[in-house]
């Protein structure tokens, strides 16, 4: 049915798939046509099954609403070459997600044209990726999906929240933005009942639900999402300190180091420090053998317990290598 729709048309759905809802001086502007052209190219698409809904006021506009059937994506050139890459990448890397991203995959490429569909063979066979055992918490797909598009879309949600420290608490936000860091996703809204920015791990969100409620978007303290919640992130509590006095800049420590870059502080021109503390005792010795420059360490009993230890079998097995050689 869609390659009888004139390419007017055929615009006009790619962008209704677009935002959630367009106004029709929006569209008409997008399109070069008049607000008149738009309401009949609506009317057309109607008739062909497509579910657009619409209101009146000066507030109205028109959004695709969901239907019996999804309606066809169109995506271009470039669209359909990166989603196909990103699927094949995507598999393993949330929850159950393995098979859903192959039948989304198996569906994209047979319809893809032969020049596309070479280039994307081109980039799959020149690309590989090494596979590491993922241990801890893993992230629902249906709660990432369901709050992108909540921040997308400005719509209230209300959740149930697994603190750190095991306490369940019901939440009602505004999501702003999703950030991903350590192979965990969280996410940075506005808790409504404590009026200020809070940021949630998306592995402790359990009953997600849309309240249908838009809100008006806030500017993120700092401008930037990534680096607000890092540094939420480097003041949390946790379990074990350790903080390493580094002789080295802190420049050239941050390029090498896991450690967050709010954690890195300058003492002076040739010396920072280092906030290795965490929950993980062998996750704090990674970021230590990382330095990579003579350092002096403050840190808990238990830290200097699993340092010497380490150290001690590493040094056993050069003694046993060098024996047998």
């Amino acid at each position: 049915m869609t390659t009888d729709l004139p390419a007017r048309m055929l615009r006009l759905l790619s962008l209704l798939q677009t935002r959630r809802e367009w106004s029709g001086a929006e569209l008409a502007a997008r399109l070069g046509v008049t607000t008149r052209t738009v309401r009949r190219d609506i009317d057309r698409l109607r008739e062909l099954e497509y579910p657009v809904e619409g209101t009146t006021g000066h507030a109205g506009g028109y959004r695709l609403a969901a239907g019996a059937a999804m309606p066809p994506l169109l995506l271009d050139d470039e669209e359909a070459t990166v989603t196909a890459v990103a699927l094949r990448t995507a598999a393993g890397q949330l929850t159950g997600m393995e098979e859903t991203t192959l039948r989304a995959l198996a569906k994209l490429e047979q319809v893809l044209p032969s020049r596309l569909r070479t280039q994307v063979a081109a980039l799959q066979e020149s690309t590989a990726a090494i596979e590491w055992e993922r241990r801890g918490p893993h992230t629902d797909p249906s709660v990432l999906a369901a709050l992108a598009a909540a921040c997308r879309d400005r719509e209230t949600v209300t959740f149930a929240y697994t603190t750190r420290t095991g306490h369940d608490a019901d939440r009602r936000v505004d999501p702003h933005h999703l950030v991903a860091s350590g192979g965990l996703w969280y996410l940075l809204g506005h808790d409504q009942d404590r009026d200020d920015w809070r940021i949630y791990r998306l592995d402790r969100i359990s009953g997600l639900t849309p309240i249908r409620h838009r809100f008006v978007r806030r500017a993120v303290p700092g401008g930037d999402p990534a680096s607000y919640v890092a540094g939420k992130i480097a003041s949390a509590p946790v379990r074990y300190r350790a903080v390493a006095t580094v002789r080295e800049p802190a420049d050239a420590v941050r390029h090498r180091t896991w450690a967050l870059a709010t954690r890195i502080r300058a003492t002076g021109p040739n010396e920072c420090t280092v906030d290795c503390s965490g929950d993980h005792l062998p996750g704090i010795a990674q970021i230590l053998t990382g330095l990579g420059a003579d350092y002096t360490l403050d840190a808990d009993e238990a830290v200097r317990d699993h340092l010497r230890t380490a150290a001690r079998r590493a040094l056993d097995a050069l003694e046993a290598s060098s024996a047998l050689g």
